[in-house]
C-alpha cells in the first residue's frame, strides 16, 4: 500500500468513495444531498492536506488532514478518513490513521482530535481506540442516524 498527496487525477475515485458515504448519512455530520460540487468544495478545501492511499495502483481511500481550530487550537490536528468499499477489511483506515499521525507531528501538531465519531460506527471507534485515541467527550445524541435515530457522538483525542 502506498500513501501519497492527492492529485487531480485521483478526484473521480475520491468522489466514488465519498458520495455513497455521505449519501447513506451513517458516519459524517454533512448533508446527504450533496452533490458533486458540494462534496468536492468539502473535501478538497484549502485547509485540507488530502492524501490517497493506493493498493497496486487503485485508490483504496482517501483522508484529510487540517487544523482542528484556529489561533490557540491550531496545534492540534484533525483528520476524515474513507476507505473504498471495496477495500475494507484489508487495513487501509488504519495505514491511513497512522500515516496522518506522522504527517501531523512533521507539520508540528502537539495532538489529534476527532471531533464527532458516531457511536453506532463500531469499527471506526475500535480502531481509533487500537492506535491510541481515548473518548474524551460523549456528545449525547448529537447524531441522528438514519437507522437507529439519536446516537451518541464521541470526542475523541491523542497526544503527539
Amino acid at each position: 500500500m502506498t500513501i501519497r498527496p492527492a492529485a487531480e487525477a485521483d478526484w473521480p475515485a475520491i468522489l466514488a468513495m465519498l458520495k455513497p458515504v455521505f449519501a447513506a448519512g451513517e458516519t459524517y455530520a454533512v448533508d446527504r444531498d450533496l452533490d458533486d460540487e458540494a462534496i468536492r468544495t468539502f473535501w478538497m478545501m484549502p485547509a485540507h492536506e488530502v492524501f490517497v492511499a493506493e493498493i497496486e495502483g487503485d485508490v483504496a481511500g482517501t483522508y484529510y488532514l487540517m487544523a482542528n481550530r484556529h489561533g490557540g487550537g491550531a496545534h492540534v490536528a484533525n483528520c476524515g478518513y474513507v476507505t473504498a468499499a471495496s477495500a475494507q477489511g484489508r487495513g487501509v483506515a488504519s495505514a491511513m490513521c497512522r500515516h496522518s499521525l506522522q504527517r501531523a507531528r512533521e507539520r508540528g501538531f502537539r495532538a489529534m482530535q476527532f471531533n464527532h465519531v458516531v457511536s453506532t460506527n463500531k469499527g471506526a471507534v475500535a480502531l481509533w481506540q487500537k492506535l491510541g485515541f481515548d473518548i474524551v467527550g460523549t456528545l449525547p445524541g448529537a447524531f441522528e442516524h438514519p437507522v437507529h435515530g439519536f446516537v451518541d457522538a464521541y470526542v475523541m483525542y491523542q497526544t503527539l
